[in-house]
């Protein structure tokens, strides 16, 4: 199947090539025949088609809602939908948990005519359950895989998210992030991803972690795409506070900084101290580097980030006060047979066999034993963390050097699955933690290939600048068109 973007789905639906129904219908196919090797989705949508068909019936009568009319897109399965499928957070704890409302970004995205087609799946818990944990693996999803090798991770927690679209099981999804969760899955499948400063996107509805950091964000094969879907998805949520600024701070539509110029003239930083000394990354980042001179930025090198790692301790200890909170909030107001942390950690004990059999759930039993947020350790926690990633952070490099953004590689090639160990990441760089604990948007597209295992270019900058980073990630994208479809190889190329 021909991989399509969103413009190219419009397209063939406007002349009647295809209709909402027949694409639904492809990509279901689609999943059936590619997905038994990946593995990344937990369910589709039981009412899809039918959805689609109503949706052909608004098209014959004049009505095209926004570019996502009658385009599939995937939900990360920690958030909310009121229809046929289940939200789990990938946990067998939350099995057979219909939510009792949309979240509210599932609400824009109906509105806009989107088809809610299925949930990925995900690191359970959003990976923040135990510390050995296997990204990719939920003990009801089982185990997300690498399209470009089979052997290796997807990534997480957005892991399902990531691969489905570079599977080209739709064109694209939602995943969301506390600390890596969009980034680091569409680096490691070969698309773009979009993390949003903390607010442009409402938080209602999703299962979390830490509201401090938490944030949905589009993944999709290209720029434009991921425009398309983060603009539709944005809005004032009265449920969430932190939306307010986005009225003024936000746009409804994204495509107008879809720009193949946008980066002539640009100030770009160059975050030599998060780098890292893979010397094969480093050949990827200084080719994107000349690339982004030809296109006349003005690169300057070095422009590192202060502090970008003095916060790791601190970071931890907000997520686990945070987690406790916010997780008893949602699942007092969800459907859930267990409506508190410690009522999960109970059933994953007595489920230990297929919950527990790969790692533990150590994060979610420190978090259990965390005082109210109005702890005097938890308040100097946050207030530190804010400080070293935003004034004396992010802000002051960009202050300082007077930059538009900042690059950094976003991350290397795919680790080898591993489930006796978990996890084995041997990148010796940073790419997502001062954006994500700053609450800050950052921006990634493929830049290139080792062992055809993709690796991914990284923009960020302060709050609200997404315009800008879409802008440049956009120009960059188009220079060079770096992605490749995945082969579902068994191992990687050497």
């Amino acid at each position: 199947m021909q991989e399509f973007s969103i413009q190219e789905l419009q397209e063939k639906m406007t002349s009647g090539e295809l209709t909402s129904q027949q694409i639904t219908q492809m990509y279901l196919e689609r999943i059936d025949s590619v997905d038994q090797k990946v593995n990344s989705i937990i369910e589709t949508n039981p009412d899809a088609l039918k959805i689609a068909s109503s949706l052909d019936a608004e098209r014959r009568a004049g009505k095209v809602r926004s570019p996502l009319h009658g385009i599939p897109v995937l939900l990360k399965d920690n958030i909310d939908t009121h229809d046929g499928m289940q939200t789990t957070a990938g946990s067998l704890a939350l099995e057979d948990h219909f939510a009792p409302r949309d979240a509210f970004i599932v609400k824009q995205l109906r509105k806009a005519g989107a088809i809610i087609f299925g949930k990925t799946n995900l690191s359970e818990w959003a990976n923040f359950r135990g510390r050995h944990s296997i990204s990719g693996w939920s003990s009801r999803g089982g185990l997300t895989r690498n399209p470009y090798a089979l052997d290796r991770s997807a990534c997480g927690s957005s892991s399902g998210s990531g691969a489905a679209v570079a599977s080209n099981l739709a064109a694209v999804a939602v995943g969301t992030e506390t600390d890596g969760s969009v980034i680091c899955p569409a680096q490691t499948n070969g698309i773009v991803g979009i993390k949003p400063t903390l607010g442009l996107l409402s938080r209602s509805g999703i299962i979390p972690i830490a509201h401090s950091q938490d944030t949905a964000g589009p993944m999709a094969r290209t720029v434009a795409d991921a425009a398309i879907l983060l603009g539709l998805m944005t809005g004032v949520d009265e449920r969430d506070s932190a939306t307010r600024l986005s009225a003024k701070r936000g746009f409804k539509s994204y495509e107008k900084f879809l720009d193949k110029n946008g980066l002539k003239g640009a100030r770009i930083g160059v975050a030599r101290n998060m780098a890292g000394s893979d010397k094969r990354i480093t050949a990827i980042f200084e080719s994107a580097i000349d690339v982004m001179k030809q296109l006349g930025a003005v690169i300057v090198d070095p422009a590192n980030v202060p502090n970008f790692n003095k916060f790791g301790v601190t970071e931890t200890d907000v997520l686990h006060f945070e987690f406790k909170a916010d997780l008893n909030k949602y699942l007092a107001g969800s459907n859930s047979r267990l409506r508190t942390m410690e009522e999960i950690i109970k059933f994953n004990d007595e489920n230990k066999e297929s919950v527990l059999k790969y790692f533990g759930q150590e994060h979610m039993i420190t978090a259990q034993s965390k005082n109210s947020l109005r702890d005097k350790k938890y308040r100097e926690a946050l207030a530190k963390n804010l400080l070293l990633t935003r004034k004396n952070g992010i802000d002051a490099a960009m202050k300082k050097y007077k930059l538009d953004a900042i690059i950094v590689p976003s991350g290397g090639p795919s680790w080898m699955i591993d489930l006796v160990n978990g996890d084995a990441i041997n990148w010796d760089m940073e790419s997502t933690s001062p954006a994500a604990v700053a609450g800050y948007p950052h921006i990634t597209v493929p830049a290139g290939y080792i062992f055809g295992l993709p690796v991914g270019l990284s923009f960020f900058a302060g709050a609200w600048q997404e315009a800008n980073l879409i802008k440049f990630a956009y120009a960059f994208e188009q220079a060079s068109k770096i992605r490749r479809a995945p082969e579902f190889l068994e191992t990687a190329k050497t």
